[in-house]
């Protein structure tokens, strides 16, 4: 599996000003192989790491995934 390191201020800086969401940015990365997404800060330090699919189905999957778990710790905080 290949890993790649991303700065995460910086990743998420570019997405703002491309008006793109981080999904279409992994989808756009999908080629049949899984990738180790290792999100760094500024020192280097590991924030998260994501493991991209081999595939947009399972992506999506993913995504939907990720917004139920997002949604249910936001209700969580009222």
């Amino acid at each position: 599996m290949k890993t790649i390191q991303i700065k995460a201020a910086q990743f998420f800086e570019l997405l703002k000003m491309k008006d793109a969401s981080m999904w279409e940015i992994f989808a756009q990365m999908i080629d049949g192989e899984e990738k180790e997404l290792i999100f760094l800060d500024d020192d280097d330090q590991v924030l998260f790491n994501y493991t991209l699919p081999k595939t947009l189905e399972q992506l999506n999957e993913d995504r939907a995934q990720f917004a139920k778990e997002y949604s249910a710790k936001l209700s969580g905080l009222n």
